[in-house]
């Protein structure tokens, strides 16, 4: 009679984290460069439930399978490219990532779905590799990002909103040169960082630096909107070249790729989905009380 009543509870559980990641993703909707995240569940091993005859013939019957429980396994970021929204600040920048990969074993280019997914006929996943501001924290630490919302300190250097310094494809530090403005600071496509002098001659300042993780399934998100690569976990994060389809647009935020719609029918389904759960749990609550407190006084 227990198996139902923890059943149930791993329901609540799995529906609880459920829960959560969605309000994550609502409470980041206004977040720039914010990936939403979905939570995945799995059931537990089943369990072959039978029918032993006597001890005679030895004879059984299959009755079916028995589902143990449920449990939220692992949260997966959607990297789907969003919309980019126009800020006309010279510090804000967004990705347009669009990176093609070919087959290892066809070498034809590979049809991602919407979501930069693909399950070949062998059963294979591929994910379509993605474009990243490379980063460094407070801890010295490679980190990596979507979120352009930059900013210059006293000192000339181009930080992230968190205080994270921005790199450059050498992995140093982007700083303006002294006496040049932010307002004169321009980016081409390939985020070459320019100004002109006084006699009109482009005076380039830094190459930003834009990695590839041809494996991005396996960065781990760090919080303040970066991710990082953990040991182990091989992202194959790179530089990026010139000839991949990746832009980069000056003035403009990439904005969160979070469905508003879809977010609040996930949000009213783990709550139904839950009191579901929690009803049973009553249930069965009641059924142990009458069985210990009425059936054994008799």
């Amino acid at each position: 009679m227990l198996r139902g009543l923890y059943t149930a509870a791993s329901g609540m559980i799995t529906e609880q984290r459920r829960h959560d990641t969605v309000t994550q993703n609502i409470s980041n909707i206004n977040t720039p460069g914010y990936k939403q995240v979905s939570s995945v569940s799995h059931t537990f091993p089943e369990m072959l439930v039978s029918i032993i005859g006597d001890k005679q013939s030895g004879n059984s019957r299959r009755i079916g399978k028995l589902a143990t429980g449920v449990f939220a396994e692992e949260s997966l970021p959607s990297f789907v490219q969003g919309d980019l929204k126009e800020t006309g600040k010279k510090s804000d920048f967004a990705l347009l990532s669009n990176i093609g990969l070919n087959h290892p074993n066809t070498g034809e280019l590979i049809p991602f779905d919407a979501s930069g997914r693909y399950v070949d006929d062998n059963g294979e996943v591929f994910y379509r590799p993605e474009a990243f501001f490379t980063v460094m924290d407070n801890n010295d630490q490679l980190r990596y990002t979507r979120d352009g919302s930059f900013k210059v300190d006293a000192d000339g250097a181009l930080l992230t909103s968190q205080g994270y310094r921005v790199l450059d494809m050498n992995h140093n530090p982007v700083v303006l040169p002294a006496g040049v403005s932010l307002d004169a600071l321009q980016s081409d496509s390939v985020g070459r960082l320019y100004y002109y002098n006084e006699v009109g001659t482009r005076e380039v300042v830094a190459n930003l630096g834009i990695s590839v993780a041809d494996r991005p399934q396996e960065l781990v998100r760090d919080g303040n909107g970066v991710y990082r690569e953990v040991s182990g976990a091989d992202a194959n994060i790179r530089q990026l070249t010139n000839r991949e389809g990746a832009e980069v647009r000056q003035g403009c935020l990439e904005v969160s790729n979070v469905d508003p719609a879809q977010a609040m029918v996930d949000l009213m389904a783990a709550q139904r989905a839950y009191e579901s759960n929690q009803k049973i749990v009553q249930f069965y609550d009641k059924t142990l009380d009458k069985a210990v407190n009425e059936v054994g006084k008799v």
